[in-house]
């Protein structure tokens, strides 16, 4: 797969690349009268790991990133957009599925993960198999159980659009439309969602406050939980295997397909809890439908391996009191506002 990205490109042909390329050689002069925008850092957060050096930020970029997420052209069967699997309800993962669906009635190996704070992302995809932002999306493109369509025809129905080539012309100097052009344009819709206004961080701002039960909670998680989901992020982008016992069906072993290395087999990539209340189901393989069930299985589900997490050898030993009030604490990390946000929605 490393290498797919450039094989992608070569099919539209050095012809089709000379207008961009001669055009990017002018970085410094804005021919379009372009809106640029600022990435959105929010105060507490870190250094982001991407700041699109390499694809300038702007409204008009955003704004075609928008129209591509939410069309079904990027499918082959034309009913599957990037948002068939990423519903912004859900935090823009799969509202309520164990596995996203794809073309042709499919099942995928992995439920989708949630789309916010990529830029902090030094990785992407359950196994990490993707290491920028811009390349994530070639995939879900282009795999037979997701999008199932293939650049070189999707460019062919969108060059079909004048309105589209004129968007193109103006965000990237060039009526002709390339790979490069769409996943860039992607990028910036996608990196540019920001979630950090929930109640936990309006607690944080000293504008609201913990009720008795999630002040509880809250204590428990940074006692059991935040040494792989630490704050803000509640992710440490580390790939663990949490113990959960291999499916017989789907046979995933996660990262070691990625790596080759017995030491990665059954790891997957630690998720942000942020807006976890409202994005089940949850897991790699979206298993569990409840938080509890997710809980119930770190008290007295986690099955050994050679390669699981040394700091759940013995689990996590938890009341049913202490388990309900974890609960409600993760409750406080949805933020409502991304949820509802239009910038985010269907155009």
């Amino acid at each position: 797969m490393k290498n797919i990205l450039s094989a992608i490109l070569s099919l539209t042909g050095i012809v089709i690349l000379l207008p961009y390329l001669v055009g990017s050689c002018r970085k410094n002069d804005n021919p379009g009268n372009l809106s640029f925008m600022q990435l959105e850092i929010p105060e507490g957060f870190p250094d982001p790991v991407y700041r699109f050096a390499d694809n300038p930020l702007t409204k008009e970029g955003f704004e075609l990133g928008r129209k591509l997420f939410y069309d079904g052209r990027l499918s082959v069967d034309g009913l599957h957009p990037c948002s068939s699997c990423h519903q912004q309800i859900a935090g823009f993962g799969t509202y309520e599925h164990d596995r996203s669906h794809g073309v042709h009635n499919s099942h995928t190996l992995r439920n989708a993960p949630v789309l916010f704070n990529l830029v902090w992302q030094n990785s992407f995809h359950w196994d990490g198999e993707f290491s920028t932002l811009f390349t994530e999306a070639v995939h879900p493109i282009t795999g037979h159980l997701e999008m199932g369509e293939t650049f070189q025809v999707v460019i062919s129905k969108l060059q079909k659009d004048a309105g589209y080539r004129e968007l193109f012309r103006k965000v990237f100097r060039t009526q002709f439309i390339t790979p490069d052009h769409l996943l860039k344009a992607l990028a910036q819709f996608t990196g540019y969602m920001t979630s950090a206004n929930s109640k936990y961080d309006r607690v944080k701002k000293g504008e609201a406050s913990f009720t008795a039960n999630e002040t509880a909670g809250y204590a428990l998680f940074q006692t059991n939980c935040a040494g792989c989901h630490p704050e803000p992020m509640f992710t440490d982008y580390s790939f663990r295997n949490t113990g959960l016992p291999v499916d017989p069906i789907l046979n995933d072993f996660g990262r070691l397909r990625i790596t080759g290395l017995s030491q990665d087999s059954l790891k997957f990539k630690v998720p942000t809890l942020r807006n976890v209340y409202i994005s089940s189901n949850y897991m790699h393989d979206g298993r569990f439908n409840t938080l509890a069930q997710c809980l119930d299985h770190y008290r007295t589900g986690v099955q050994k391996s050679p390669s699981l997490d040394p700091a759940l050898t013995n689990g996590i030993s938890l009341t049913n009191t202490e388990a309900t009030n974890i609960a409600l604490f993760l409750r406080t990390l949805t933020d409502s506002s991304f949820l509802l946000d239009p910038r985010f929605s269907k155009p």
